[in-house]
């Protein structure tokens, strides 16, 4: 891993998590978040489309 070996380089601890790879779990959940909003609200906007075209 490129990372892995940065650190190694400018002898930090190799099994130190970076800033970023720090931050990531929580970008991630915050993502997760969001999809999982986007995909109910096509859901709910699929159903109610479907409904109207049966009228």
């Amino acid at each position: 891993m490129a990372a892995e070996r940065d650190r190694e380089r400018r002898g930090a601890d190799p099994d130190a998590l970076s800033e970023s790879e720090r931050e990531e779990p929580a970008r991630l959940r915050k993502e997760n978040i969001e999809l999982r909003t986007d995909r109910e609200i096509l859901r709910k906007a699929a159903a109610y489309f479907a409904k109207e075209t049966t009228r």
